[in-house]
């Protein structure tokens, strides 16, 4: 099969477009025959290696969490959809029987173990969820790491109501995308930061009431005058935008933390949160019954991923260098040949 495998971890230009041989499903493992995968940062940081289990050992390994395609082959005791099934993966591996927080052996599909960027892949079985109807396989492809993030910060932890206020700031990255969307469609009221007016006019076409500009000196009184207090903020900026969340927060408001890419916040207002009595929770990914109720969420609402750019399987490398320079926003796909 066809595949793009990471030899050295030194960035994308690692990446290789190479034929190797096709995979075998063990017992309770199937074939995923892919039509398309998408990018998510982590397999930038993976293939700079600073990502926790890529190391030199490991390599060449092939790079990809989220993809979709139809079954091919299923192993011994392999249950669930026959072949021929479009399905879409959940990348979230082994979580275990904790629903609140994963177990000893949870990874995310796509180095250590073998991705999505390539021809097959083999998952174990129950790993394999029927594609929404409405989806072609690039916007199914899309969804799975991000919407599964965004779907569990807004439900499971941000317990997130019919007619609540929800701030996302740093509007423009895959994750944020998709809680703009899902928090309207559950009848939210939704505002946004970003360094681009560009992007929060796009958030708007998305469902986003409004938005301001984080390189205003003044933006946390400007959306504070346009939102009012904010019932549940998500974030995944960190630093002193953390504090701002804090200021944006009604009294017994909550703050869901998935990400910091502006580092480590300083000097946390702890008082502000202690006398408001702020509710602040992290997440990360989700578990299968989360991945599953998503995905219904998707098909009864008849949503759809916005999709940034679609690059061939073979410029996979390209595709990443493009994610690296931030421009557009919504998700880059990647086509697999037939």
């Amino acid at each position: 099969m066809k595949a793009v495998r990471l030899h050295e971890l030194d960035g994308p230009g690692g990446l290789h477009y190479e034929d190797i041989p096709d995979p075998e499903p063990d017992d309770g493992e199937i074939i995923v025959k892919l039509r398309n995968a998408a990018l998510n940062r982590r397999d930038v940081f993976a293939t700079q290696g600073m990502y926790p289990g890529v190391t030199p050992d490991i390599l060449p390994g092939i790079p990809g969490s989220d993809g979709s395609g139809e079954i091919y082959a299923k192993g011994d005791g392999a249950e669930g959809p026959d072949e021929g099934t479009e399905v879409v993966i959940n990348p979230a591996l082994y979580w275990g029987d904790n629903p609140r927080i994963p177990g000893k052996d949870y990874r995310i599909l796509g180095l250590p173990d073998d991705g999505t960027y390539a021809q097959f892949i083999k998952v174990p079985a129950d790993h394999v969820f029927p594609k929404p109807a409405h989806l072609s396989h690039e916007e199914a492809a899309a969804i799975p790491l991000a919407a599964l993030t965004g779907y569990r910060a807004l439900v499971t932890r941000g317990q997130l109501q019919e007619g609540e206020t929800v701030f996302v700031p740093g509007i423009g990255g895959g994750v944020a995308t998709f809680l703009v969307q899902m928090a309207k469609a559950m009848g939210a009221t939704v505002f946004v930061s970003s360094g681009s007016d560009e992007k929060i006019e796009f958030a708007k076409e998305f469902g986003a009431e409004g938005g301001v500009n984080y390189n205003s000196e003044d933006w946390v009184k400007e959306l504070k005058e346009m939102s009012g207090n904010v019932d549940l903020s998500v974030d995944s900026i960190g630093g002193d935008t953390f504090n701002a969340l804090i200021q944006l927060a009604k009294p017994g408001g909550r703050i869901v933390v998935f990400g910091a890419t502006a580092g480590p916040a300083s000097k946390v207002m702890t008082i502000s949160i202690a006398l408001k009595h702020l509710d602040v929770f992290g997440t990360a990914m989700g578990n299968a019954e989360e991945f599953e109720a998503m995905l219904k969420f998707y098909e009864e609402h008849e949503l759809k991923p916005a999709i940034n750019e679609t690059f061939a399987l073979e410029e996979a490398t390209a595709a990443m260098e493009y994610m690296e320079e931030g421009q557009g926003t919504g998700k880059i796909v990647l086509d697999i040949p037939d």
